[in-house]
């Protein structure tokens, strides 16, 4: 077999899954593939309206990082994937999704990961690195300056009631901003529930967050198209240590070019050669 098609063969590994309660009583759904005794797994966010299977390995993601010989943890945010999905906005927030993460981490029982997120995700990791000293590396993608000018997303580019409208409206063909039309086709293509992601929205994080205070090196990723990731350069400059590269592709295709998974397992192979965090 040649290296190119040995590089990309599926692993197809199984992965155990398992359920636990948040503290305010949902059901959230995570996954684990490879070996559970790894000291520093990869811990996978996925974005707004997707999933652990569509964000990660619909995209051949979680495929590369087992093949670079990586373990790999996953969770299907709040109104995702297969976790619970109340219509309450106050159940919402990335600050909220924060502390899933981090209550999910304690659960298996990890002192050390390389954390991993995109768009919702990166927002949630950001949020994630910033406070919690066990995350190694960090790579964050399908975000830009929006972080620094909106706390988050992008919100200069689709606002909050555009994109809450877009998803509770019974005509689609009624939407008029591409993206967010966009973002509502996507939305029904993976099956989302429509209220939860709007209570998501409008619960959508709006504050600084305290890149300063990141520790470790970081990477950020973007599509060249991707309307939502504007100057990824400024953020990564806002981050203590960091670099940036752009791939082909917007919002919701760049994580699918191979150039992607390329840069991100190269990124996290590098930490084996770096001391861990204190």
């Amino acid at each position: 077999m040649s290296a190119a098609i040995e590089a990309a063969r599926p692993v197809n590994d199984e992965p155990r899954s398992g359920d636990f309660i948040s503290d305010d009583g949902l059901r959230l759904r995570w996954y684990r593939w490879g070996d559970e005794a790894d000291p520093v797994p990869v811990v996978l966010h996925h974005g707004f309206a997707a999933s652990s299977d569509s964000n990660w390995l619909a995209t051949g993601i979680v495929d590369a990082l087992r093949r670079a010989g990586r373990s790999v943890v996953s969770l299907d945010a709040r109104g995702h994937g297969r976790s619970d999905a109340p219509h309450d906005p106050e159940r919402y927030g990335e600050a909220r999704m924060a502390l899933d993460l981090r209550a999910l981490i304690d659960r298996l029982g990890i002192r050390a990961f390389d954390l991993f997120g995109y768009s919702m995700g990166a927002v949630v990791s950001l949020l994630v690195a910033s406070s919690d000293r066990r995350v190694r590396r960090l790579i964050v993608g399908g975000v830009g300056e929006g972080v620094l000018k909106s706390g988050g997303v992008d919100l200069r580019v689709m606002q909050r009631e555009a994109i809450i409208a877009a998803l509770l409206t019974d005509d689609p063909a009624s939407i008029t901003h591409p993206g967010v039309a966009l973002f509502r086709s996507f939305a029904e293509y993976t099956g989302s529930d429509l209220r939860a992601l709007a209570a998501q929205a409008m619960r959508m994080h709006d504050a600084p967050i305290a890149l300063d205070a990141i520790a470790c090196p970081a990477l950020v990723l973007a599509g060249q198209d991707d309307i939502l990731a504007a100057n990824i350069e400024a953020l990564a400059a806002a981050l203590p240590e960091a670099s940036s590269a752009r791939m082909p592709g917007g919002h919701l295709d760049a994580v699918r070019d191979p150039r992607f998974a390329e840069l991100a397992t190269r990124f996290l192979g590098e930490a084996s050669r770096t001391p861990s965090n204190p």
